[in-house]
């Protein structure tokens, strides 16, 4: 009996082991251009950060250049420039920022933007208005926060005193929270298999001010 219960326990804590693993698991990435030290500090921004980045279904393409028009993204593909790369740790807030647009793009639906929008108190979800201050669009705070919700550090440039609040709508906690509920795993696979077929998510192109 004492065996049996010894192994129930055993296999508990290797459950716990695989869970903790997995949810650390990178997404699936390939480089376009960048040195090997910048694309580590891609690698290593989405390792410092909490957030279950296998959930993203295919692959990112991460392409590092020049960019005089800083950092963004599109549905399948992040933008960097590799001087902001060069810059090594300062760099990671903005890796995760421009990352976090891939999880709208690609977890998300419209109803969710909808309660993101409200929740975080933004004028407008994607840029549908022209004009508004980066900080007024649901997807930009929404990329900020989540940037910040999952790695609080003080090395983190989306904190929310160095975004003027941006990411800052709502308590880390209480957005982590929030986003659980959004990305249940029955709405991740769905999203998966849709993906794989060849349908597109939410917005084209997202130029950001970082």
């Amino acid at each position: 009996m004492k065996a049996r219960a010894f192994l129930t326990f055993v296999l508990a804590l290797a459950a716990c082991a695989v869970s903790a693993t997995a949810a650390a698991a990178p997404p699936a990435l390939t480089f376009a251009g960048g040195t090997p030290r910048e694309q580590q500090q891609v690698v290593d921004a989405l390792a410092a950060s909490s957030f279950d980045w296998s959930r993203l279904p295919g692959t990112v393409t991460v392409h590092i250049g020049s960019s005089p028009s800083g950092s963004y993204a599109t549905p399948g593909n992040v933008y960097l420039d590799a001087s902001l790369l060069d810059a090594g740790v300062f760099s990671w807030g903005v890796v995760l920022h421009e990352f976090g647009h891939q999880v709208d793009f690609l977890l998300l639906d419209d109803a969710d933007r909808t309660v993101l929008q409200a929740a975080l108190g933004a004028q407008d979800w994607c840029y549908s208005i022209p004009g508004l201050q980066h900080s007024d669009y649901g997807c930009e705070r929404f990329a900020s926060e989540l940037a910040w919700a999952y790695w609080q550090s003080p090395e983190n440039s989306m904190a929310p005193a160095a975004t003027h609040d941006e990411s800052d709508a709502l308590p880390p906690a209480e957005f982590r929270s929030l986003v659980a509920q959004l990305l249940s795993p029955s709405r991740i696979a769905f999203a998966t298999r849709v993906h794989r077929g060849g349908c597109c998510f939410g917005t084209d192109v997202l130029p950001d001010d970082q």
